[in-house]
């Protein structure tokens, strides 16, 4: 019944400045989806929801740290930020969305005992922190595969909380780094795209 998100909000996706705008000045331009095997959220366009902040600081890291091979993603960090209508939200900070993430996992288990491979799994850093989620992002893949066979409606976004970075204050229960994203499946929900202001401190 409260599976469909009401009202729109805003996200911000940290890219290149000629990618940021394309997308906003060209008509018919979208976003390529991510579809990595880590991708914490699944398959998707992922965004950082109403950290404009987060997003640049993604860019600038990706422009200073670039995967191997791809030294040339980032030339002018930028962010593009966009009009979101989640739909038909996989929230995973809705606990209805969490029994059904269980369910995703006792499947992928079933699959991968049933023809003998090992589970992917998450890599921690020394840190302590998930570096690659390959293990969260096949259960959620599953959530979605799980969807079609029983001929039920598809997620159009999956919406997760992250704790990331080090502790905020000695004890605390807050990360520097703490964040809420979202990845969305069906490009219909962006209902617009636009250039953040630069606003006066």
């Amino acid at each position: 019944m409260y599976s469909k998100r009401s009202g729109l909000i805003l996200g911000f996706h940290g890219c290149d400045k000629a990618v940021r705008d394309k997308i906003v000045c060209e008509k018919g331009e979208i976003l390529k989806p991510s579809e990595n095997v880590w991708d914490w959220l699944g398959h998707g366009v992922y965004f950082w929801e109403n950290n404009h902040e987060r997003a640049l600081k993604f860019a600038q890291d990706l422009k200073d740290n670039p995967p191997k091979g791809k030294e040339n993603l980032i030339k002018e960090p930028a962010v593009l930020g966009v009009i979101i209508d989640l739909g038909y939200c996989l929230d995973l900070l809705d606990s209805k969305f969490l029994d059904i993430l269980k369910i995703g996992y006792n499947l992928l288990c079933e699959s991968h005992t049933k023809f003998g491979s090992n589970i992917p799994k998450n890599v921690v850093s020394e840190k302590g922190e998930l570096l690659r989620r390959n293990l969260d992002c096949a259960v959620i893949q599953t959530v979605h595969e799980m969807n079609k066979k029983l001929n039920k409606s598809e997620y159009d976004s999956v919406r997760g909380v992250f704790f990331e970075g080090s502790d905020l204050y000695e004890n605390a229960g807050f990360k520097e780094k703490n964040h809420i994203q979202i990845a969305i499946r069906n490009q219909n929900c962006i209902k617009g795209f636009f250039i953040p202001r630069e606003f006066d401190e």
